[in-house]
């Protein structure tokens, strides 16, 4: 089964987003790194296409964290433009040089890494996510996964009014991924 991934991102002040935060009674989750590395398939060009295949690796804030994730993940194209929503497929990895490897034995090949660092928050059944992308910029991200496609529309409408009670106006969301950021920026 996939869900749906509803997402908006807005570009933003990490430490602003945070007082605002705190000020609306959500819950600080945790911060965590992580290190996505983006593949490129070789029947077609992900960028043309909108979709992603990414490994992220993770790992808890502390520097000497044995607290240490690997995670595969599939992005379908975007379903609207008044979002980020995907159908989205992830799945968790046990060793991270072995899928590298099987990913290259299939003619998949790495096309950029982004490195993050991410604070978690939950406000009104929603991550709110503070992230600071590096050669990229800080942004708020407020997502929730929902099972059923005619969940989609309610899922943003309830995000966008929790983005205004954080000050943050959904008129300046950036759709683009961080990877295509990256890129843009280059």
């Amino acid at each position: 089964m996939h869900v749906y991934e509803v997402e908006i991102k807005i570009p933003a002040s990490v430490d602003r987003t945070r007082e605002r935060l705190t000020d609306a009674g959500a819950d600080r989750r945790g911060r965590r790194r992580q290190r996505d590395v983006y593949y490129d398939a070789p029947h077609r060009t992900f960028a043309e296409t909108d979709e992603a295949l990414r490994v992220r690796h993770e790992t808890a804030y502390a520097v000497d964290s044995a607290d240490a994730s690997t995670r595969l993940t599939y992005k379908g194209p975007r379903l609207d433009d008044a979002s980020k929503t995907r159908v989205e497929h992830e799945t968790a990895v046990a060793e991270a040089d072995e899928l590298a490897d099987v990913l290259g034995c299939l003619g998949f090949e790495p096309a950029a890494t982004v490195e993050k660092q991410r604070e978690y928050w939950t406000l009104d059944g929603f991550t709110v996510t503070l992230d600071v992308v590096s050669d990229v910029g800080e942004f708020v991200e407020i997502e929730r996964a929902v099972e059923r496609e005619d969940a989609i529309d309610e899922t943003r409408a309830a995000a966008v009014e929790t983005l205004a009670r954080l000050d943050l106006d959904v008129d300046d969301q950036v759709t683009t991924s961080y990877l295509g950021l990256l890129l843009d920026g280059d």
